[in-house]
């Protein structure tokens, strides 16, 4: 599987996304700077990592959402790439208008960093590796995590089975509506979610539970 990590100003999970898909696939990530670098020919995932994309400034994501790399991105979905935005990574895929929804700041008004307890609740091309597990950890650390969309749309990742994560009952973090962490596209190929997945993947941070994004994707391509 050919990779590739897009990096922004701010970005500051670059380099554990690399190190998540040089562990799993073998092959280190092209590092592509968002404003003069190039998607690879080929690339099968491209990875938006998190951190704070031009310091957060107007909102998160909104600036890093209208960089000149974002035309490359929506032409590797087009064609049916995977893409995969973690936290900030998510929050820019929100502004791209690559998922649907928008990320608001958590309902305590409180950064938050800890360990989650998820709910895997559809199976995709992003979470097959999970099969039947009933729940896993990933790490969480964001201040604007709570995901808002209309009832409508809520309604419709709901029917569409693109709900892919959702906090533990009793355990939502940041006020998400219905609980979400995390969704897919309409063809399945997109993916946002709050929680770091590449900070769980069996080395000093403990657990390895991110593991089967990655593990999933390598599968699916």
């Amino acid at each position: 599987m050919k990779t590739a990590v897009i990096v922004f100003p701010g970005s500051n999970c670059d380099r554990d996304a690399h190190d998540a898909l040089l562990q799993v696939t073998g092959k280190a990530p092209a590092m592509v700077w968002h404003k003069d670098g190039t998607i690879p020919e080929g690339t099968d995932l491209v990875m938006l990592p998190g951190g704070f994309s031009y310091g957060d400034y107007l909102r998160c994501g909104a600036i890093a959402g209208n960089s000149p790399v974002i035309s490359q991105l929506q032409d590797h979905a087009a064609r049916g790439g995977y893409v995969l935005g973690v936290c900030n990574g998510f929050q820019i895929l929100c502004e791209t208008g690559l998922l649907p929804g928008a990320l608001m700041m958590n309902a305590s008004l409180h950064f938050v960093c800890k360990p989650q307890a998820l709910k895997v609740t559809a199976n995709t091309a992003f979470t097959s590796a999970y099969r039947d597990r009933g729940e896993i950890v990933i790490p969480i650390a964001h201040h604007e995590g709570n995901y808002f969309a209309d009832e409508a749309t809520l309604d419709g990742l709901e029917s569409e089975g693109r709900v892919a994560f959702r906090y533990a009952p009793g355990q939502n973090p940041n006020g998400a509506a219905r609980d979400i962490a995390g969704i897919i596209s309409g063809n399945g190929r997109v993916l946002g979610m709050m929680p770091h997945p590449e900070r769980a993947i069996g080395g000093t941070e403990g657990g390895n539970d991110g593991l089967g994004v990655f593990e999933s994707l390598l599968s699916a391509a």
